[in-house]
């Protein structure tokens, strides 16, 4: 988005590099309004391939010396490493990237981090400056020795709110696409199904809160290596019924989703910034969430839902519990959430703050 939003703004010519689309987190079109040149290299793939990454990085390399670009913006782990270099050998005057998280955390083993830490010290020499989705990775990226504070940017991910704002769809419309009731209370999660993600600990908590409140249904949406074993444990406890497995959908169906929901519960270990939490919100929808990182950035605890110590599960069930049994609430917290999020979160204000980064690190070279 921030690619297409600057695309149309006076001035720039974006062209975008990216591996080949793998099913699982959306998809990049192949034009889109504002996009001079998608540039598909299929050997970048997220899996550490010595042979096809470096495949990759001469094919950047030979991409970037041949537009000839006055700022490359690099994303993710891997990619971002590949892009970097190859914009240093490319000649490339300025390098950016995006910081989305930080790959190294405490639920991946000690030799991991430590490689994943040594690999973005290893660039952070060629990277001329940083932006991040939240302050709360700037301040681990800094302490771990990854820039200084002088060249880092946060910029929260922007998104088409008004998708959210004004959804097409109803609650009774939204529900009966998943055949739930429309007098049920449905409390939704939207994530990938992978262990970091928190799907054990909201399954630890479905018996307690459809104890307390039976009419409950469980949307979760998504999909991952660990659905069929979440699709087992529900059998298995019991309540297989009550939890609606959606699958992965396309973007433009998330508000469908999120208009179904009475509460989004979203207890992940670990968040950058948790985009599906801003869209809640923006829904008017209050959230329970760990707080884990960029979270609290979104989610403010008493005012726009609940933000619960990591690993709590107690605690994350009272909170849903409480929502579910207050509707004022529901719509008090809801509102709130609409304010917090609009205009922070808009694509608009992320296009502009990323115009005003990179004007200035231009003005810096003297262009």
């Amino acid at each position: 988005m921030t690619a297409a939003g600057l695309g149309q703004m006076p001035g720039y010519e974006v062209h975008l590099a990216t591996g080949t689309d793998d099913g699982t987190e959306g998809e990049i079109p192949a034009s889109a309004p504002g996009i001079h040149q998608v540039k598909v290299i299929p050997e970048m793939r997220r899996s550490v391939n010595p042979v096809a990454d470096a495949i990759a990085l001469w094919k950047l390399y030979q991409f970037m010396r041949r537009e000839r670009f006055d700022i490359v913006h690099t994303h993710l782990a891997k990619a971002g490493i590949l892009g970097r270099v190859a914009a240093r050998m490319a000649g490339v005057p300025t390098v950016v990237h995006g910081l989305h998280g930080m790959v190294f955390n405490d639920y991946q083993t000690w030799v991991v981090n430590r490689a994943c830490w040594a690999a973005q010290r290893l660039v952070d020499p060629i990277t001329d400056h940083y932006v991040t989705v939240s302050t709360v990775v700037t301040d681990k990226a800094v302490e771990a020795g990854i820039g200084t504070r002088r060249n880092h940017t946060t910029i929260y991910s922007g998104m088409e709110l008004d998708w959210f704002m004004a959804p097409e769809i109803g609650v009774e419309a939204a529900r009966a696409k998943w055949g739930i009731p429309t007098s049920a209370l449905v409390v939704g999660t939207i994530a990938r199904m992978v262990p970091v993600k928190g799907y054990d600990i909201l399954f630890d908590v479905i018996p307690e809160i459809l104890q307390s409140h039976p009419n409950t249904y469980f949307l979760l949406v998504g999909d991952g290596p660990l659905m069929e074993s979440l699709r087992t444990r529900a059998k298995v406890l019991g309540v297989a019924e009550r939890v609606v497995f959606c699958g992965l959908l396309k973007r433009e169906e998330i508000p469908a989703a999120l208009a179904a929901m009475d509460v989004m519960a979203h207890p992940a270990r670990y968040e950058g910034l948790p985009r599906v939490l801003v869209q809640a919100l923006a829904m008017g929808k209050p959230c329970v969430a760990f707080d884990a990182d960029g979270t609290r950035e979104v989610v403010v605890s008493g005012e726009t839902g609940y933000l619960i110590t990591p690993g709590d599960a107690r605690a994350f069930a009272e909170a849903v519990q409480n929502l579910l049994a207050d509707e004022d609430r529901r719509q008090r917290f809801g509102r709130a959430g609409r304010m917090k999020v609009d205009p922070a979160f808009r694509v608009e204000t992320m296009v502009s703050e990323t115009d005003r980064v990179y004007r200035e690190l231009q003005q810096r070279r003297g262009v």
